[in-house]
């Protein structure tokens, strides 16, 4: 049985915290609640159950922060609103930039003399103009490698169901913030399911988007198409408000999307008829922890509660170039250790930073340039026959899309695991051959550069959460949040559902 790190009573939490996010924009707005209320309920919230989980770091003092709020009232006053985030608290993703703040990427090494960021990312800066207050960041895994957030600078993050379990990653700060209601919405990004793994491991939602949906910029703006920022939420509602507010064409980002409409609204919508494609383990190919399959399978219930019509689809669908399952490890190590590698490099050329790095670092470094596990370094015709394989694969799920309007994976191969754990060396007596194999199951999605979105599933035998990761193609958030929305309506599990910490 799993244990709960967390002993006694849980601590009387105030109904402002409680609200969704849509509901206290609404209550900000009609004046109901001042931001200056709604900061010290937060503040007070943090400082009860964030030293149990660890989930928010570098927060601010709260006399700034507070200042910040009674001027955000002050502007309502006056008839100046920001935005629907308006006196909204917000934590970071510590990946990304938000002026004032370190962006630690959980790198312990000189962290203390890291100057703050001095502008915000481009996703994050659309986020304070929509009136956010910025508290502090959420912890991430060092570099945002390995889906179990723990680093030297700030720590380990617990889960926020289980203590004792990994709350996930990257994004698993943020997750669990939102989870225990120390943040309204959080942002974060997904590489290899940083967004869905740890909201399938906390029961929230998280949404992977389109490549481009959130443009993000950096020295390359043309060749890194892995990791994508995008939104955690409690409900479809305000996972939809985050993804339009976070989204939409920046010439600085010149692969990035132009809107197409509102993505939150109409949520509303008939899915009698429509197909999805059940892809389980991929016909046995991916090694699932027990239990994680049946939890699963449990969920797919609701699909064909709202009118669906679920059927099995085993393995992966093939095309010339691409050859299903046979291909995807070996695609997916090229791409990884190109571009995470890449980035890292830097850091590896230096001894002395080289030296504080952590073994997942070294991994994707030496992979690009020497070659691991008896694979040879990656050279530039590797990259561009991968890239050519990578487009063969697209091809061959634009004709299952032609079948199913939805393709279901398990959002996760385990349960959280021991958070004393750095990462699961074996999944159901398979040997896992890297830190990330048992993540497998998140590659597809991000391969594809369609939208992902991971929904509540339950939970397993020993009340560890889980979730199902929903793919679209490519564009078709709008058709996500439509299902998320539905689902959260149809399904005993999501909001309603509350932590221990919160009962």
């Amino acid at each position: 049985m799993t244990t709960n790190h967390q002993d006694g009573p849980a601590p009387h939490v105030n109904d402002i915290v409680l609200l969704q996010a849509v509901e206290l924009s609404k209550a900000i707005h009609a004046r109901r609640v001042s931001c200056e209320e709604v900061m010290t309920a937060y503040l007070d919230h943090i400082e009860g159950i964030n030293p149990t989980v660890n989930a928010i770091v570098s927060l601010r003092p709260r006399e700034e922060l507070l200042r910040e709020a009674v001027e955000k009232d002050r502007l309502l006053a006056q008839g100046r609103d920001m935005g629907w985030m308006h006196g909204f608290p917000h934590a970071v993703k510590d990946t990304a930039d938000a002026a004032g703040f370190k962006t630690t990427r959980g790198f312990f090494h000189g962290r203390f003399d890291l100057p703050a960021a001095r502008t915000d990312s481009l996703h994050i800066a659309r986020i304070r103009a929509a009136g956010a207050i910025f508290i502090g960041k959420t912890n991430v895994p060092e570099f945002g490698l390995g889906s179990h957030t723990y680093n030297d600078a700030f720590g380990l993050t617990r889960n926020a169901y289980h203590q004792g379990r990994s709350a996930g990653g990257s994004s698993g700060g943020a997750a669990v913030a939102v989870a225990l209601h120390m943040l309204p919405v959080a942002d974060g990004s997904d590489f290899m399911g940083s967004l869905r793994n740890p909201a399938a491991w906390n029961n929230v939602l998280g949404l992977r988007p389109s490549f481009g949906r959130v443009p993000m910029v950096g020295p390359d703006v043309f060749v890194q198409q892995g990791a994508i920022a995008g939104p955690l939420a409690r409900t479809a509602t305000d996972l939809a408000l985050l993804l339009e507010t976070m989204s939409g064409y920046d010439p600085r980002a010149p692969l990035s999307l132009e809107p197409a409409g509102t993505l939150s609204s109409p949520l509303e919508r008939d899915f009698t008829g429509l197909r999805v494609a059940w892809m389980g383990d991929l016909g046995g190919y991916l090694p699932m922890e027990a239990g994680v399959l049946e939890q699963c399978t449990t969920a797919l219930g609701v699909f064909e509660r709202i009118g669906m019509t679920v059927q099995p689809y085993t393995g992966l669908p093939t095309a010339p170039g691409f050859a299903g399952t046979d291909d995807l490890w070996p695609l997916w190590l090229t791409f990884r250790h190109w571009l995470a590698g890449a980035q890292l490099h830097p850091l590896y050329r230096n001894p002395e930073t080289r030296a504080a790095l952590k073994p997942e670092a070294l991994y994707e470094v030496e992979g690009l340039i020497e070659g691991v596990g008896g694979r040879p370094p990656i050279g530039a015709l590797d990259v561009f026959d991968a890239s050519v394989k990578r487009t063969a694969m697209y091809n061959a799920f634009l004709t299952l899309f032609d079948t199913y309007d939805f393709l279901v994976l398990p959002s996760a191969q385990v349960f959280p695991f021991e958070a004393d754990m750095d990462w699961p060396r074996t999944v159901n007596a398979t040997a896992m051959s890297s830190y990330h194999r048992w993540m497998e199951v998140t590659t597809i999605a991000t391969l594809l550069g369609v939208p992902a979105v991971s929904l509540p599933a339950g939970f397993g035998p020993d009340g560890l959460p889980m979730g199902v990761q929903v793919l679209a193609r490519s564009r078709a958030e709008l058709d996500l949040l439509q299902v998320a929305h539905r689902w959260e309506r149809e399904s005993p599990w999501g909001p309603a559902v509350k932590p221990r910490l919160l009962k």
